[in-house]
């Protein structure tokens, strides 16, 4: 195979039943020079044999990585790929068969683009739709992603694309020495942020980070996620990780404890003023929980903690 001008990394976690509809939509792109890396994160199932099935195919490679971690796993993906762009797509997602050819296009077309992701839909489950107190908001946490129809220049992190349908130039993870191990998914432990930082560091240095609409993806919601339990646990998880990124921010110390209480007394405000509204109620009382985890963990960094801990009550 010729030098790949674009490689797509899939890292994965025992994700047996929904890996070969991902791999399968990257080997039908229709672009040419690109390569396919699975990233085998200590798996458990039946992942290797799935990869091994599709493995006389030319562009596919395989490579476990026995550190669990998404961010580690994503590391070495960049590690071994041999272009300058790189393109993630989560184990339970499905590619358009345009994706590495809209992300190519765009980062060929304007040197600065350091990150871009494209719009997400959902695929639910059989029998199962979208319940009533899920708000547009918290859909996001199932992975759905639409700022429109049009290119849109980020430039407020809150915006970032969403780490399955993910691209970034190899220079610019170099840079920054990669993808920070302390924040993404470990195992059950559903640490993010992880792309919210990088765009973060990405503007700071005078980057450009963009939504394509046009590279599309779909992603599976499990069905075990589509109950109000698994969006407290997220919520909890993501206020521990936007302690921690503020901590690396600088931005961390007794002030995040006056940030927290002020969250949750807003999240719980607004919780009861949309009482009636059991889509924005529950994403407000998300919110507040998630902001208990946060205090945790900025009282666990003011005692001395380096890294973000806030067990999750069982």
């Amino acid at each position: 195979m010729s030098q790949p001008l674009i490689s797509a990394i899939i890292c994965t976690y025992n994700r047996e039943q929904y890996l070969g509809l991902a791999i399968d939509s990257l080997l039908q792109q229709d672009f040419a020079e690109f390569e396919v890396i699975v990233v085998d994160n200590a798996s458990t199932d039946g992942t290797r044999q799935v990869v091994e099935a599709r493995l006389p195919h030319a562009k596919l490679r395989y490579i476990y990585e026995p550190i669990t971690g998404l961010s580690v796993a994503r590391n070495t993906g960049a590690k071994i790929a041999q272009s300058s762009i790189l393109a993630y797509l989560d184990d339970d997602a499905i590619a358009t068969p345009q994706w590495l050819r809209v992300l190519y296009s765009a980062y060929e077309n304007h040197p600065k683009l350091a990150i871009a992701g494209g719009k997400v839909t959902l695929i639910w489950p059989e029998g199962i739709t979208s319940p009533p107190w899920l708000s547009d908001n918290l859909a996001g946490n199932l992975g759905a992603y639409n700022l429109g129809e049009q290119w849109v220049d980020i430039n407020n992190s809150g915006l970032t694309p969403r780490g399955l349908n993910y691209s970034i130039r190899r220079s610019f993870l170099e840079k920054i020495g990669g993808f920070d191990i302390n924040l993404g998914r470990v195992g059950k432990r559903l640490l993010s942020n992880e792309e919210l930082q990088m765009t973060e560091l990405a503007l700071q240095e005078g980057w450009q980070v963009a939504y394509i609409p046009e590279a599309l993806v779909a992603h599976h919601v499990a069905p075990e996620r589509v109950n109000r339990s698994w969006f407290m646990e997220r919520g909890w998880w993501q206020g521990i990780s936007e302690c921690y990124r503020e901590q690396l921010a600088g931005q961390d110390g007794i002030v995040q404890l006056g940030r927290g209480g002020e969250r949750i007394l807003r999240g719980l405000y607004k919780s009861i003023k949309y009482f009636g509204n059991p889509a924005l109620r529950f994403d407000n009382f998300v919110y507040a929980y998630g902001q208990i985890g946060y205090l945790i963990a900025a009282i666990s960094g003011l005692v001395g903690s380096t890294s973000p801990r806030g067990n999750h009550p069982q």
